[in-house]
Protein backbone atom coordinates (compact mmCIF):
# COMPACT_ATOMS: atom_id res chain seq x y z
CA UNK A 1 0.00 0.00 0.00
CA UNK A 2 2.75 2.43 0.72
CA UNK A 3 4.32 2.00 -2.35
CA UNK A 4 1.15 2.06 -4.10
CA UNK A 5 0.32 5.11 -2.80
CA UNK A 6 -2.06 4.43 -0.02
CA UNK A 7 -5.09 2.22 0.59
CA UNK A 8 -7.72 1.04 2.86
CA UNK A 9 -7.57 -1.09 5.88
CA UNK A 10 -10.27 -2.51 7.75
CA UNK A 11 -10.53 -4.24 11.07
CA UNK A 12 -13.40 -6.18 12.16
CA UNK A 13 -14.28 -5.47 15.32
CA UNK A 14 -17.54 -5.91 17.83
CA UNK A 15 -19.97 -3.92 19.30
CA UNK A 16 -18.82 -5.57 22.14
CA UNK A 17 -15.29 -3.44 21.87
CA UNK A 18 -17.34 -0.34 22.52
CA UNK A 19 -20.25 -1.49 25.26
CA UNK A 20 -19.84 -4.05 28.01
CA UNK A 21 -21.84 -7.63 27.52
CA UNK A 22 -22.51 -9.30 29.91
CA UNK A 23 -22.42 -13.53 30.36
CA UNK A 24 -18.92 -14.15 30.80
CA UNK A 25 -17.74 -12.22 27.29
CA UNK A 26 -14.92 -9.99 29.55
CA UNK A 27 -12.02 -11.69 27.13
CA UNK A 28 -14.19 -11.11 23.75
CA UNK A 29 -14.73 -7.35 24.85
CA UNK A 30 -11.16 -6.94 25.70
CA UNK A 31 -9.81 -8.37 22.72
CA UNK A 32 -12.00 -6.22 20.30
CA UNK A 33 -11.44 -3.16 22.12
CA UNK A 34 -7.97 -3.80 21.92
CA UNK A 35 -8.75 -4.14 17.71
CA UNK A 36 -11.02 -0.78 18.05
CA UNK A 37 -7.64 1.11 19.82
CA UNK A 38 -5.69 -0.81 17.51
CA UNK A 39 -7.17 0.66 14.73
CA UNK A 40 -7.08 4.57 15.74
CA UNK A 41 -3.15 4.05 16.95
CA UNK A 42 -2.53 2.31 12.97
CA UNK A 43 -4.60 5.35 11.48
CA UNK A 44 -2.58 8.25 13.13
CA UNK A 45 1.05 6.14 12.27
CA UNK A 46 -0.04 5.05 8.33
CA UNK A 47 -1.74 8.71 7.58
CA UNK A 48 0.25 11.36 6.21
CA UNK A 49 0.42 13.46 8.94
CA UNK A 50 1.82 10.24 10.56
CA UNK A 51 4.74 8.74 8.14
CA UNK A 52 3.60 10.25 4.67
CA UNK A 53 1.74 6.69 3.85
CA UNK A 54 -1.67 7.91 2.43
CA UNK A 55 -3.00 4.59 4.10
CA UNK A 56 -6.71 5.02 5.72
CA UNK A 57 -7.33 2.64 8.65
CA UNK A 58 -10.93 1.98 9.89
CA UNK A 59 -13.37 -0.95 12.22
CA UNK A 60 -16.66 -2.07 11.45
CA UNK A 61 -18.33 -3.31 14.75
CA UNK A 62 -21.56 -5.44 13.78
CA UNK A 63 -24.20 -6.68 16.66
CA UNK A 64 -25.65 -9.26 16.31
CA UNK A 65 -25.84 -10.72 12.66
CA UNK A 66 -27.34 -14.04 11.66
CA UNK A 67 -24.13 -16.18 10.24
CA UNK A 68 -24.04 -19.66 11.33
CA UNK A 69 -21.78 -19.03 14.03
CA UNK A 70 -24.87 -16.68 15.85
CA UNK A 71 -27.04 -19.58 14.71
CA UNK A 72 -25.41 -21.62 16.89
CA UNK A 73 -24.49 -19.91 19.82
CA UNK A 74 -28.24 -19.23 19.81
CA UNK A 75 -28.71 -22.49 19.67
CA UNK A 76 -26.04 -23.07 22.44
CA UNK A 77 -27.85 -20.78 24.86
CA UNK A 78 -31.68 -21.83 23.96
CA UNK A 79 -30.48 -25.45 25.18
CA UNK A 80 -28.73 -24.30 28.06
CA UNK A 81 -32.05 -21.99 29.54
CA UNK A 82 -34.77 -23.87 27.83
CA UNK A 83 -35.69 -21.45 25.53
CA UNK A 84 -36.62 -22.02 21.89
CA UNK A 85 -33.93 -21.08 19.50
CA UNK A 86 -36.75 -18.58 18.05
CA UNK A 87 -37.17 -17.08 21.39
CA UNK A 88 -33.45 -16.53 21.54
CA UNK A 89 -33.32 -15.08 18.41
CA UNK A 90 -36.43 -12.57 19.51
CA UNK A 91 -34.62 -11.37 22.86
CA UNK A 92 -31.58 -10.47 21.00
CA UNK A 93 -33.68 -9.01 18.26
CA UNK A 94 -35.75 -7.04 20.86
CA UNK A 95 -32.58 -5.19 22.20
CA UNK A 96 -31.78 -3.38 19.03
CA UNK A 97 -33.86 -0.05 18.52
CA UNK A 98 -34.42 -1.72 14.59
CA UNK A 99 -36.34 -4.88 16.47
CA UNK A 100 -34.42 -6.88 14.09
CA UNK A 101 -30.74 -8.94 13.80
CA UNK A 102 -28.69 -7.90 11.18
CA UNK A 103 -28.17 -10.11 8.02
CA UNK A 104 -24.19 -10.64 6.89
CA UNK A 105 -24.61 -7.99 4.26
CA UNK A 106 -24.65 -5.25 6.24
CA UNK A 107 -21.61 -5.73 7.71
CA UNK A 108 -20.41 -6.51 4.28
CA UNK A 109 -21.59 -3.11 2.69
CA UNK A 110 -20.21 -1.37 6.05
CA UNK A 111 -16.62 -3.00 4.84
CA UNK A 112 -17.34 -2.22 1.10
CA UNK A 113 -18.12 1.42 1.86
CA UNK A 114 -14.45 1.94 4.11
CA UNK A 115 -12.78 0.14 1.32
CA UNK A 116 -13.90 2.09 -1.23
CA UNK A 117 -12.78 5.98 -2.32
CA UNK A 118 -16.36 7.14 -1.20
CA UNK A 119 -14.98 7.27 2.21
CA UNK A 120 -11.54 8.73 1.28
CA UNK A 121 -11.64 11.40 4.08
CA UNK A 122 -12.66 8.50 6.68
CA UNK A 123 -10.00 7.22 8.67
CA UNK A 124 -9.75 6.10 12.36
CA UNK A 125 -13.31 6.03 12.88
CA UNK A 126 -15.58 3.00 13.97
CA UNK A 127 -18.40 2.07 11.70
CA UNK A 128 -21.44 0.64 14.03
CA UNK A 129 -23.49 -1.97 12.75
CA UNK A 130 -25.90 -2.78 15.65
CA UNK A 131 -29.94 -1.69 14.25
CA UNK A 132 -29.48 0.68 17.30
CA UNK A 133 -28.37 -1.69 20.19
CA UNK A 134 -25.41 0.74 21.69
CA UNK A 135 -28.16 3.39 21.48
CA UNK A 136 -29.76 2.47 24.02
Amino acid sequence: MKKSGGGSIVNMSSVAGLVGLGGGSSAYSASKGGVRLFTKASALQLSKAGHGYNIRVNSVHPAFILTPLMESVFRAEAEKTGRSYEEVVQMRADWTMLGCLGEPDDAAYAVLYLASDESKFVTGTELVVDGGFTAR
